[in-house]
């Protein structure tokens, strides 16, 4: 059976968590590993159904999450987690927990996330329309030593994602390919 993981993609909305799960769930499949996804958005519509946005409320949504990634990667799934996870003790739980977990922070100043953002919510946020708006006017706390952190801002999603594949190959949990593009 293959070995299992989770890769767990923190920051902040509009960093560009759902844009590098897609290309990162491709690169698996196409490597032939059993892959599943849990978008932070998705389950807060099925499995957090009815949870809010108080710390209490995100850290049960995250530790679902987590859970959920952990029985995925204990049966041979490399599981993508993509959430906000703004805080960092119960990410460092969720990791303990797990195992075989690779932080990934996708960091991006505020200033590009608000021109990034097509539904102008971090507008909305500044201007005090939205309470409890991850990086607004609630906190984000960044990862301390995440396996790897992706500047989104400063390279392309071609970029993030090579540097991604490479750095779980050199994790181990991927075989290196040594194809050459063309």
């Amino acid at each position: 059976m293959e070995r299992g993981f989770v890769v767990w993609f923190t920051g902040l909305s509009g960093a560009g968590k759902s844009t590098l799960t897609g290309g990162l769930e491709s690169v698996l499949r196409e490597r032939g590993l059993k892959v599943e996804v849990l978008d932070g958005d998705v389950v807060r519509t099925n499995l957090s159904k009815g949870l809010g946005f108080s710390k209490e409320d995100r850290d049960t949504n995250i530790r679902r999450i987590g859970f959920v990634c952990k029985l995925l990667a204990r049966n041979g799934v490399a599981a993508i987690a993509a959430a906000i996870s703004p805080y960092r003790e119960i990410r460092d739980e969720v990791r303990r927990d797990i195992g075989d977990f690779v932080e990934v922070y996708l960091k991006c100043p505020i200033d590009v996330l608000k021109e990034r953002d097509t539904k102008g919510l971090y507008a909305k946020a500044l201007r005090g329309e939205i309470t409890n708006f991850t990086g607004v006017s609630d906190p984000y706390e960044q990862p301390l030593n995440p396996e790897l952190i992706l500047e989104t801002d400063k390279e392309s999603e071609e970029e993030s994602l090579a540097s991604l594949v490479n750095r779980l190959e050199e994790l181990g949990y991927l075989t290196p390919s040594y194809a050459v593009a063309g």
